[in-house]
């Protein structure tokens, strides 16, 4: 069984390889600065080249904000090249496995988590972008495995940990959101569910999170405390800070269907990420 794994410079691309490194799969691994995958012909030269039986893509855009001035650019590489990697997975009888966002809700869910047949409708371009590489894979395969992630973090500068992390070293008081709520969600919980889901043959799509929820505040608040950053923390509404973008104030996604697919518990979201931030107290 060979893989072919896109998007491997992001946190949870990179955290992919290590996973797969580690058990001596069978894989290759490209990035999109290697591979243009909003263009049709190189996707199909890259399937014609590896031969993959799965392919897991890690590849998006991901800046929310920065795609409300780059829609066209967003929808190229959240949607458009979903359909071409759908296609060729079709075409080669690859299974393919895709992420996509808590963003696809609006946020106004007032009876608990949402789940996987709630109505989406999201709120910003990113959130869109998205939900429309779902329908794309959807229309185009039968068989796949479509996961909705959210407030992901692992190694590297692309999440929320090491951009507060950067902040409290140059500011005394930090003002972080407490209006908006999902689900931090660590790389290494993805990987292994992912892995496990691959092994246990399940196709679909399914909510990914860690278990729990909680405001960005409180993430933050819990980030500074545990690492006994010299800073304090504020929390704010999504309105102060005027961003392009409008965030869903509740987006937490339940994880009961996988959990239960798998008959896994998945980790409460503060005991991944102390597990996560241990190693940088040494």
């Amino acid at each position: 069984m060979k893989y072919l794994l896109i998007g491997n410079h992001g946190q949870l691309g990179s955290e992919f390889e290590d996973k797969l490194t580690e058990l001596r799969k069978d894989f290759v691994a490209v990035d999109i600065d290697k591979v243009d995958i909003c263009d049709y012909q190189a996707v199909t030269n890259l399937f014609s080249f590896v031969k993959p039986s799965i392919v897991i893509n890690c590849a998006a855009y991901n800046d929310v904000d920065a795609a409300e001035y780059n829609k066209e650019m967003a929808f190229n590489v959240n949607a458009e090249a979903v359909k071409y990697l759908a296609y060729s997975a079709y075409k080669n009888h690859a299974f393919l496995i895709h992420f996509s966002s808590d963003y696809v809700f609006d946020g106004k869910k007032t009876n608990g988590m949402y789940s996987e047949i709630d109505e989406t409708n999201p709120i910003n371009t990113y959130g869109k972008s998205k939900l429309a590489g779902e329908h794309l894979l959807q229309n185009e395969l039968d068989d796949y495995l479509l996961f909705r992630l959210s407030w992901v973090y692992g190694s590297g500068t692309q999440n929320f940990i090491f951009k507060l992390m950067q902040w409290a070293i140059d500011k005394e008081i930090l003002k972080v959101t407490d209006d908006e709520i999902s689900v931090p969600t660590s790389t290494q919980v993805i990987v292994d569910v992912v892995l496990n889901s691959i092994r246990k043959g399940l196709e679909g799509m399914f909510h990914l999170t860690n278990s729990g929820y909680c405001s960005r505040f409180q993430w933050a608040e819990t980030i500074i405390k545990h690492l006994e950053l010299n800073t304090k923390i504020e929390p704010v509404s999504q309105d102060y800070f005027k961003l392009p973008a409008k965030r869903p104030k509740f987006s937490a996604m339940s994880n009961s269907k996988i959990s239960g697919e798998l008959n896994i518990e998945i980790p409460l979201w503060e005991v991944s990420l102390l597990d996560f931030l241990n190693p940088k107290l040494i």
